[in-house]
């Protein structure tokens, strides 16, 4: 009789942790894609993965790609594509492994491998030619892919980007700490805000709505195991050789507040890229197109137009 009430105490424990496991995941897919799809959203299938795409603005107006960083999604960009798409045909996917997007069948998680899963994304859409703008790690993409197709990159904007070493990642991956691996696959939204307010210069800019977003695309099933295994891919090597090869004009822009990768990095990325300028935000953080997107968006449109950034 005791072992019978032993297996049943067991059976009730397990039950409770998959219960609280599966609470802490979020809605299923369908849900979040209900929750968060809009009328200019739609999936378009690029080199085996099925990819959330959004597009807004004139769809011969000069095309704008926005790349988003690490465990976020499209929707950092908001404010700068309701800015941006009265000029512009503006272009902001999930990454692979990110948002609704999903996991990648094949893994391909590493920068490089993300670079050239933009050109192959560009090709799906059928263009040839885009201004690119990425934060953290999407700026580390969108400056790989500028220096491995300089003829498919009208202009390019690098918004506090994964250029140099950082966090003592370097010519090889680590495996992440166990820590982060149970906040990276669990993503409870308590330390989801946690996390995120770390990201802004003033965290009181943070609102309920956008940590609630991220938390749930954090939350989308697969995405946490995909955030792990991209770690693993992840490396920064002396990016000098490649920063040469960028021939787009550039504008770097960087918040004075970024505790994740120190705006000591913006200077030294001038220097190394042909033609390139920055802006600091003494306020901002490691996301300043989140944090005020009005007033780095109005930097972001007058470079594209051509005047004085």
């Amino acid at each position: 009789m005791l072992v019978i009430f032993g297996v049943v105490i067991l059976a009730l424990v397990a039950a409770l942790i998959v219960w609280f496991v599966v609470s802490l995941r979020g809605p299923a897919t369908d849900a979040l894609e209900a929750k968060y799809m809009t009328a200019d959203d739609r999936y378009v299938s690029v080199a085996g993965a099925q990819v959330r795409v959004r597009e807004e603005g004139p769809a011969d107006a000069p095309p704008v790609i926005l790349i988003h960083g690490f465990t976020s999604s499209l929707e950092t960009w908001d404010g700068w594509a309701e800015a941006l798409s009265g000029d512009f045909r503006v272009i902001r996917y999930d990454l692979l492994g990110h948002g609704l997007t999903g996991p990648d069948p094949q893994q391909r998680y590493a920068p490089q491998e993300r670079a050239e899963f933009l050109a192959e994304l560009m090709d799906s859409l059928g263009i040839e030619r885009a201004s690119i703008a990425g934060n953290s790690l999407g700026g580390t993409i969108a400056w790989r892919f500028a220096a491995t197709y300089p003829d498919r990159v009208e202009k390019l904007i690098l918004i506090d980007a994964g250029i140099y070493q950082f966090n003592q990642v370097g010519d090889e991956p680590s495996e992440a700490p166990a820590a982060m691996k149970t906040f990276l696959t669990l993503a409870p939204q308590a330390g989801v805000i946690s996390a995120t307010r770390m990201t802004y210069g003033d965290p009181s800019r943070l609102t309920d709505e956008r940590a609630q977003e991220i938390g749930d695309m954090m939350r989308r099933e697969g995405n946490g195991e995909a955030y792990v295994a991209h770690i693993g891919e992840f490396t920064m090597p002396d990016p000098a050789n490649m920063l040469a090869q960028i021939t787009a004009p550039t504008l770097i822009l960087w918040g004075g507040k970024d505790a994740m990768i120190t705006p000591d990095q913006a200077p030294r990325a001038e220097q190394a890229i042909p033609d390139a300028s920055v802006i600091l935000y003494d306020d901002l953080g490691h996301v300043p197109q989140e944090e005020d997107a009005a007033r780095t968006a109005a930097d972001a449109k007058t470079f594209l137009t051509g005047g004085a950034s």
